[in-house]
Parts: C-alpha cells; sequence; structure tokens
C-alpha cells in the first residue's frame, strides 16, 4: 500500500520539476527604470537599457519625485530630437508609473521637463517576443531567481525521501 502511495507522488513530483524546467523564462520581469537610482538626471539611462533583454509582457517601473519629472513614450523621431510637440504616444506623470510592454517592437522614452531629455533623461528599448500568456503576471526581477532556486531546492529535497522510501 505504501508503495502505490509513494509512486503516485513521485510522479506528479516529476512532472512539477519537469514544468518548472521547461517554463522557467516563461515570466514576465518588472524592471526598475535606472535600478536604484529611479529615472532621474544622473543615470546613464543608454547603459542601463543595454544590461536587460526585455519581452513582452515585461512593465517598466519609472520612479521619480512628481513634477521633477515625467515619462513620455514617443516615436524615434522624437526621442532623436528631445521635441515632443508631436510624436507621443503616451504620457505617465504620477511618479510610480507602470509601463507594461505589450508589443515586439522598439520602444522609446523620454523626459519632458525642459533640458532632461538632451541632458540624457531617454532611453530606447528593442522588447522581443517571449513565451509568456497575456494572462501571466510579472515578477519582480531581483526575486526571480530565489524563487526558481527555493523550489528546485524544496522539489530536490522533496524527492529524495521519496527515493529513499520507494
Amino acid at each position: 500500500m505504501e508503495d502505490k502511495i509513494i509512486s503516485c507522488v513521485r510522479v506528479p513530483v516529476i512532472i512539477l520539476m519537469i514544468w518548472f524546467s521547461l517554463f522557467d523564462g516563461a515570466v514576465s520581469e518588472i524592471y526598475d527604470v535606472g535600478d536604484e537610482n529611479g529615472w532621474n538626471s544622473e543615470v546613464d539611462f543608454a547603459s542601463w537599457s543595454e544590461k536587460y533583454n526585455f519581452t513582452v509582457g515585461d512593465v517598466l517601473e519609472f520612479k521619480y519625485s512628481k513634477g521633477q519629472h515625467n515619462a513620455f513614450e514617443v516615436t524615434e523621431s522624437a526621442y532623436r530630437t528631445c521635441d515632443t510637440s508631436s510624436g507621443v504616444l503616451a504620457k505617465y506623470e504620477s511618479g510610480e508609473d507602470e509601463v507594461k510592454l505589450n508589443e515586439s517592437k522598439k520602444y522609446w522614452f523620454v523626459c519632458n521637463v525642459s533640458g532632461h531629455c538632451l541632458g540624457g533623461m531617454r532611453f530606447g528599448i528593442d522588447v522581443k517576443a517571449g513565451n509568456i500568456t497575456n494572462n501571466s503576471e510579472p515578477i519582480p526581477s531581483a526575486n526571480s531567481a530565489y524563487h526558481r532556486w527555493s523550489l528546485g531546492l524544496y522539489l530536490f529535497a522533496f524527492g529524495i525521501p521519496l527515493h529513499l522510501f520507494s
């Protein structure tokens, strides 16, 4: 009887381990624009944006002092000239803006406060298609590796007693 119970438990554990290994990259990430420095004029956003591989479903979080900055999604032309008299696709001005990257395309962002864009508060990112569904919830990038490892270790540790008692 015990052998049947252990056999019945072992199969779902193996299936879960395979599931998590196959879908490891299938979750969205949340990126703090400028990392711990936030969205401000003292960050090199060109370098920041090159550190990451963005995929559809990821979220950009713009954190800044409301009234001192803003974040505009713009066309490439508006990005290159820092002229937002036309080419503005979306405006974010709350100080804690979340922008979900819904399409595989090139995104362009600028701060529209006078002189900030020309001073470097702008970046472009190339968002690639990912293996995610529209219903998946993004997870914070700083914690994603921890959660995968802790779950993997738990499953591994749970699998050892199953193997010993089978």
